[in-house]
């Protein structure tokens, strides 16, 4: 505790040595702080905010720096952060009132889904959007039991940052671009210059049937190709 701090002070406790004026200053700020707070939130990302909504998260960080400081600062008066706090709550009221009320904050605050992956195709511009890469995507469809993308028939990112999967049912998957093993663990290999068969281009995953050679590029631009399969794993071990 510093030097003059009187202990159990009430009036410095509860208001310190600022004029009442400044609880109006502490509304201000307050209210800028958690605005930009949001606008910051929302340009992370989903995949940044992880799965809390930014609101929820903004919530989290005003409060939590309102509480610790005025629990052990002797500095901070208890009214300031007790302000703070109901200021934040009642910021996350009207926040909360307006994303139900009008659909362009919601879409602005929560953001939309993002298609990922159509008929085992990764959709690259819905990849770029939602700023995950190809180890983002694969390590979250593994879980699901994708093996290999001719399995999924849509995948999307959800506004909570979770991936939503579904898949053909078991058997009737086409053969797509294997994801197992992990690239990091084993990288696919290039088919053998006289295959013929189906090949999946390793940037999009794309399927096309070739008879001698594989295409010199894919329609994404894609120039590299592995063989596509329906059961990976099968073949590692067979």
């Amino acid at each position: 505790m510093g030097e003059g701090v009187q202990p159990l002070d009430l009036r410095r406790v509860f208001l310190g040595d600022l004029d009442l004026l400044f609880l109006a200053e502490i509304a201000l700020r307050t209210a800028v702080i958690f605005v930009w707070l949001l606008l910051l939130l929302r340009i992370a990302g989903k995949r940044g905010v992880s799965q809390l909504s930014p609101v929820e998260l903004a919530i989290v960080i005003g409060l939590g720096s309102a509480v610790g400081d005025a629990m052990f600062y002797a500095e901070v008066p208890l009214l300031h952060a007790m302000l703070v706090m109901a200021l934040v709550i009642g910021l996350q009221r009207l926040t909360a009132h307006l994303i139900i009320s009008q659909e362009k904050v919601e879409t602005f605050l929560e953001g939309t889904p993002v298609e990922l992956v159509r008929d085992g195709v990764i959709q690259l511009a819905g990849l770029r959007t939602s700023t995950l890469s190809y180890e983002d995507l694969f390590e979250r469809l593994r879980p699901a039991g994708v093996c290999q993308l001719g399995q999924v028939q849509r995948a999307y990112f959800e506004q909570d940052g979770q991936l939503s999967v579904f898949c053909h049912a078991d058997g009737q998957a086409p053969p797509g671009l294997p994801i197992v093993p992990p690239w990091d663990l084993e990288p696919p290999a290039a088919p053998p210059d006289d295959y013929a068969g189906a090949v999946a281009c390793l940037c999009c995953g794309r399927v096309v049937e070739v008879e001698r050679a594989v295409p010199p590029a894919c329609g994404c631009g894609g120039t590299r190709w592995t063989v596509a399969v329906r059961k990976p794993l099968a073949l590692e071990h067979s």
